[in-house]
């Protein structure tokens, strides 16, 4: 298939660090290129099919979204039960836990802590770019330097992070 190399960036950052997951993205944005295009994928018809599945620029789908949201908003960013967070977005908890959880640890939009699930300020600040609601948070906010501190959620350093 025909696809620009900014086309495919755009599917590897998509794609959650899984090779499966980006050919299933691949797959999509080409059966969306070949009907709402002349079938080349560029970085308009990638952006564009992400939109329509719904996965934002993180690769986050609607029920990571409704997950993260549902800790956020309901839970004053925890700590919640893994048992009350399923029973708010209709999951079982098993998928919660094997399928959303371990990507939303993996970018730091979630901790897992003994108390509960957390949402970071991560997520919380990616929720608020996205236009959801943010309630100020139950739990105090940590003094000390945590491991996702000067990290984007692309997984680069920040500027200040940065050496000279």
């Amino acid at each position: 298939m025909d696809i620009e190399p900014d086309a495919v960036t755009i599917l590897a950052r998509r794609g959650r660090g899984t090779p499966r997951v980006v050919n299933r993205l691949l797959r999509r944005v080409r059966d969306y290129a070949q009907v709402r295009a002349d079938g080349r994928i560029g970085t308009t018809e990638a952006e564009q099919a992400m939109a329509a599945m719904d996965i934002d620029e993180v690769g986050l789908d609607t029920t990571d979204r409704r997950l993260l949201a549902a800790i956020v908003q309901k839970f004053a960013s925890g700590p919640v039960g893994g048992a009350a967070v399923a029973a708010v977005i209709g999951e079982e908890i098993e998928t919660i836990e094997d399928v959303y959880e371990p990507y939303l640890l993996q970018v730091g939009f979630l901790d897992r802590t003994p108390q509960g699930r957390v949402a970071t300020e991560r997520a919380r600040e990616h929720l608020a770019r996205l236009g959801y609601d943010i309630p100020p948070p139950r739990r105090a906010e940590r003094a000390d330097a945590g491991l996702w501190d000067g990290v984007t959620a692309e997984g680069r350093a920040t500027e200040s992070e940065l050496p000279a």
